[in-house]
Order: C-alpha cells, then structure tokens, then sequence
C-alpha cells in the first residue's frame, strides 16, 4: 500500500531549517522526519538566500517561497499543494489558511494543528472567520490539555475535532547531566565559563514582559543574601536570532545591573548551543504568563536533568509533577514562591540531583519527539 501524502503548511515566519527559528517551525522540523517511515511528507516553508527552493530534510521534501507578502505566500503555497494532491494538509497555527487553502482545493482533506492561544483571539483573526476555519479543518490538533480547553470553551461545537499532540525534546541532543558523557561534558561547561563553584539559575527564552523575567530579577537580591553562590543566567532577546533591544529589555538590563556578579545576560544563543546552556545550569526557572499553552523549555531542561520551578500556569502544570521534578507556583505569588523553591533546591543537592534524576525520566516516557510522531500517526489511523 502506498503511503499517504501529507503537506505541512508552516506559517512563512522563519525558513526551516534555521538556527533562529520560533517554536511553530522547530515542532515541524523535529516531528516530520519521524513520520517519514509511515508517511510521504511534504513541508512548505519560507525561503532564504542560504536555502534553494527546493530540498530534503530528514526524508521529507520542503519547497521553499517568498514569504514577505503573506497573501502571495499561501497563494503559492497553495498552487503548490494542488499540484502535489496530498491525501491531507496541516495547517501549522494559522486558522486564517485553512479557509484559503480549502477554496483553492475544496475536496482536500484539512487540519489545523494550534501550537498557541495567539491566532486564536479576536484580535488575530473574527470570531466568524474563525468558527469557519474550525468548521472547515477535519481535525484541530492542540499541545495541551490546557490549549484544548481554550478552543473547546470557545468553540464546543467542535470539540470531538480536539487532539492532543504534545512536543517533544531530542534527549541525544539534550544530554542529562548524570549520563557519563553528560557529567563529563557538564564539568568542562562550568569551568570554561567560571561556574565551578557557583550555583547556577538559568532562564531561556524571549525577553518580552509575558515571559516574567523581571519576577526572577526583583526575587534574586534575596536569594544571593542567603545564598551568595547564586548566579541568575539570562539566555535570549527580544526577538529570535536578534540582538535588538526593547524597552522592557533595557529595564531588565538596568535591574541586572544591581546585582553585579550574580547576574549574567546572554543576549543571543542559536538553537544548536542550547543544550549546553541547560547542561551547565543547577536548576531552570520558567516565570511566565498564565497563557503559555506548553512550554518546550520546560522538557528540554528536564532532559538535561534539571528541577524546573515554573508558574502553576497554562500547559505547564502538565509537564512538572510538584515536589517530583521541580516546583509550580501560584502565578499570583511568583516572587515570594519562586524564591522559597529556589533556596530550597539550592541549599539541599541530593533533593536537587533527585529531582533532575526524576524530570529526565518523565520526559524519556512521556515527552520524546518520537511520542509526538508515534500520537500524530494514531490520528491519521483513525
């Protein structure tokens, strides 16, 4: 039996493959390849001076267009997909894409995978607008239990459409730090960069006030006073790939500045070198909104082996067992908790390496990409 041909349309936001890429793309780029045995996968995608038009990644074929217009780019996206026939086309994020898609190929089959609540809000796209496209997509594929209640609230007409999908981490690449070629490579991480005898606190991520980096800058001045080994490590921007600075980021900057020496900000980090910045850290810390639907850093931490104390928020309490693999706290009390948890994993390392010990072993039975590929391919069976 030949294998079914499935489109993946992705946003045109970043090209794919690219070490600058956001969430949405990095998912496509991690799972399709893991389809490939069972599928003919086809990805559409942005292009870029250092991509041709056309590709493999992984066992999948990716075409590449212009994506400064994005009217022009689905437009010829989609003259692409008409051409290629696939059995079924997701739709990664853009609810708008499923209706345009459907005009220009009425007969073909749909989904809609959501990685967020963003293009979901009445200011992104009409709630009419939108209640056609969930009407339109034959499946809508969600990351979290957390996200499917937002669209089935919503929308409940259509929530026998919801499907969980969770990402995944590569644990080959995301090393745990209590394998044997983890701790070694841990050891020269923390030398090379003079973490020897600090105790290390890390946040990765974009610099934007949802995030809550500022939390972790008002609660750190009590941490060093009990703890003066701390070291906050600050991983990201503003804005992926981009070393540009907003206002918020320059406030954040100016706290840092109070707390020489226990402070650090590294203002840009591709993809491929982040693992290693987990592999250094003693612990992670997630202070973000109440609605992030998931969360990749989360389990990509776990996999290096790391506790993670993160808000009690969005898809994140999905991840974290509290009190097993780290701690959530209430998003209303972030500094005070946080910085209770902190002291605690800080002060006591055999509770510090038992929790490590337990996040590595979640994600290694719940959150490898291969769960995802092994979940998104019981959907097509059905």
């Amino acid at each position: 039996m030949a294998r079914p041909r499935i489109a993946f349309v992705t946003p045109g936001a970043f090209p794919l493959p690219s070490p600058n890429s956001g969430s949405v793309e990095r998912v496509v780029e991690k799972l399709v390849p893991l389809l490939v045995p069972s599928v003919q996968a086809r990805i559409y995608g942005r292009i870029s001076r250092k991509l041709p038009h056309r590709s493999m990644l992984g066992g999948a074929a990716c075409e590449r267009y212009p994506a400064g217009n994005k009217s022009r780019y689905i437009k010829k996206v989609g003259k692409a997909i008409v051409r290629y026939k696939p059995d079924v086309t997701e739709v990664e994020n853009r609810p708008g894409t499923v209706l345009k898609l459907k005009r220009m190929r009425p007969s073909g089959r749909v989904w809609l995978n959501l990685h967020s609540e963003t293009f979901i809000r009445s200011n992104s796209i009409k709630p009419a607008k939108l209640m056609r496209s969930f009407r339109a997509a034959e499946k809508i594929i969600v990351n979290s239990e957390f996200l499917r209640n937002i669209v089935s609230t919503r929308a409940p007409q259509f929530t026998h459409k919801l499907n969980v999908v969770y990402p995944g981490v590569d644990t080959d690449r995301f090393q745990s730090q209590y394998s044997v070629e983890g701790a070694s490579r841990r050891e020269r991480l923390r030398a090379s960069r003079g973490w020897t005898e600090r105790s290390v606190v890390l946040f990765m991520g974009r610099l934007i006030e949802k995030k809550g980096v500022h939390h972790l800058l008002r609660l750190m001045p009590e941490v060093v006073k009990q703890h003066p080994s701390a070291l906050l490590v600050i991983v990201g921007g503003a804005f992926y790939g981009s070393t540009r600075t907003t206002a918020y980021v320059r406030e954040l900057y100016r706290l840092g500045r109070k707390l020489q020496g226990h402070v650090q900000f590294i203002p840009y980090a591709p993809y491929s070198e982040v693992p290693d910045w987990f592999l250094g850290a003693d612990v992670a810390v997630v202070p973000s909104g109440s609605r992030e639907a998931f969360g990749l850093v989360n389990v990509e931490a776990m996999s290096c082996g790391l506790p993670v104390i993160a808000t009690c928020a969005g898809g994140m309490k999905e991840i974290i067992e509290h009190g097993v693999t780290g701690y959530l706290v209430n998003p209303a009390e972030i500094e005070s908790e946080m910085r209770i948890h902190l002291l605690v994993l800080l002060r006591n390392d055999p509770l510090r390496v038992l929790m490590g010990l337990k996040s590595r072993e979640r994600v290694e039975q719940h959150f490898t990409w291969r769960h995802s590929a092994a979940r998104w391919l019981e959907l097509l069976q059905d």
